[in-house]
């Protein structure tokens, strides 16, 4: 990556961000919110080919791809039809490398780039006559030693990565990594609890889920929950997760969602059900959080699988959600009356609509001690979108009522590019402000620092009931 790559082009400007990112740049990374398979570093096993590393899993890759008519199946992403998908590694490769075009200006080039570059060390272009030749310097290295996940996780300066799991999950590859001294309460790998998949009744198998968490009540389906959320803290867990349609909060009476827990079970729930359970489950996680002192990140505003061919052929998470509009006063009024200023509550937002960003985040954020504004993500998470975000959100929540950057990436191996970009795009925001004398220079570097370290390592920490640090 150029020294000056997303700096400001204006020189005056460029030489302030230049000095206020050198004070960003070799911070240890933080990543609390990502999709990082936590079996990778328990079994530390090598990488398979480049394809299988950089292009399979990588939903932005095969997402561009498929918008151009080539179907995942050719780019190796496993088909749940039994749809033949492509096995040969190198076949991928070449595929993306003749496509490579069509990524011109998006971060998805830039991420991959930065890999290829700053991970790998090969600076070649890549095209479909180097094709083969960026293929091969990137296979040698994975034959490396040093280029083990556990190793890599070291040069990356890795201090502490969250992964996001079910509360089905057996939490055993992060056993494994708390038995080698990775994982657990203060470990370098940590869990995140993820209960989407236990409170939305539109998610099919929901009374199979539900089943296995050994709950046939109300009653029972919340303590079972509650066990869980032990069982993720003891794994390490500091923050849960949630990922629903709307941002809607409600606080049902116990016997009114009790009566819709058991309709729903019974296979008979009435319409508006879902969202009602939903927005009420996000209260009882709240409740919850106050006890356990998790902190809550809701991530909502994802219409999923939208394209119903690719996940009848392909599933979940293969590129098929589109962002929706998302309204967060009212929704959220429920939750914030009754928590919004309790000291042992706190909750990270986030949207996939920049517009509520000026208009309801930021002020929602500067209202309430409980809420702090998620960076941008997932569509947003982009040189411009996080340029956008610093602008409509700074006037109204300041630079402290915000949690730092997350990389919510399945590719381990662009964490630190992406955490590189938002450190250059922070420098060249408060580089501005220090050349317009709204903000000095010490102070800009103070702020930087925060944001790309200090700000996250406070926000994500887990609390115990009296609000102080666990």
């Amino acid at each position: 990556m150029h020294d000056d790559q997303l700096l400001p082009a204006e020189p005056g400007v460029r030489a302030i961000a230049r000095e206020l990112y050198r004070h960003a740049k070799d911070l240890p990374l933080i990543s609390p919110h990502g999709h990082v398979d936590p079996a990778i570093l328990a079994d530390d096993k090598p990488f398979p080919d480049p394809a299988r590393l950089i292009v399979v899993p990588d939903h932005y890759i095969t997402r561009m791809l498929a918008s151009q008519g080539i179907a995942p199946a050719a780019l190796g992403v496993p088909a749940l039809d039994g749809t033949p998908v492509e096995t040969d590694g190198r076949t991928i490769w070449r595929l993306l490398a003749a496509n490579w075009h069509l990524f011109r200006g998006t971060p998805s080039r830039l991420w991959t780039e930065g890999v290829l570059a700053e991970v790998f060390g090969v600076g070649t272009p890549l095209n479909a006559r180097t094709a083969d030749d960026v293929y091969d310097a990137v296979a040698a290295r994975l034959a490396d030693p040093e280029f083990r996940p556990r190793a890599l996780f070291e040069r990356f300066n890795l201090e502490v990565l969250a992964t996001t799991e079910s509360p089905l999950s057996d939490l055993g590859a992060h056993a494994k990594l708390a038995a080698d001294g990775w994982g657990g309460p203060g470990g370098r790998v940590i869990t995140t609890f993820r209960p989407d998949d236990m409170v939305d009744l539109d998610w099919p198998g929901w009374t199979e889920r539900v089943e296995r968490l050994g709950a046939g009540t109300y009653a029972e389906f919340l303590d079972r929950l509650r066990e869980r959320r032990q069982a993720f803290i003891a794994a390490g867990a500091t923050s849960s997760d949630h990922g629903h349609p709307t941002a809607a909060t409600l606080a049902l009476p116990r016997d009114e969602a009790a009566a819709l827990f058991d309709r729903a079970l019974r296979g008979a729930p009435q319409d508006g059900d879902a969202e009602r359970f939903r927005a009420h489950m996000l209260v009882e996680f709240a409740r919850m959080s106050v006890e356990d002192g998790l902190v809550m990140q809701l991530h909502p505003g994802a219409v999923r699988n939208h394209n119903a061919a690719l996940y009848a052929r392909h599933g979940r998470d293969v590129g098929g959600d589109i962002p929706g509009p998302t309204e967060y006063v009212q929704a959220l009024r429920p939750l914030l009356d009754e928590l919004g200023t309790d000291p042992r509550f706190r909750i990270v937002l986030y949207t996939l609509d920049e517009t509520a960003f000026t208009r309801e985040l930021a002020p929602l954020a500067g209202g309430y001690p409980a809420v702090f504004l998620g960076a941008p993500w997932w569509f947003l998470d982009s040189p411009e979108g996080l340029r956008r975000y610093r602008e409509a959100v700074t006037e109204s929540a300041g630079f402290y009522n915000t949690a730092g950057f997350v990389d919510d990436t399945r590719a381990f191996c662009s964490i630190p590019v992406r955490h590189d970009v938002a450190r250059r795009v922070d420098a060249g925001f408060l580089a501005r402000l220090v050349a317009e004398h709204r903000l000095p220079l010490d102070e800009a570097a103070e702020t930087i620092a925060d944001l790309a370290y200090h700000l996250p390592k406070r926000v994500y920490q887990r609390t115990v009931h009296t609000g102080e640090s666990a």
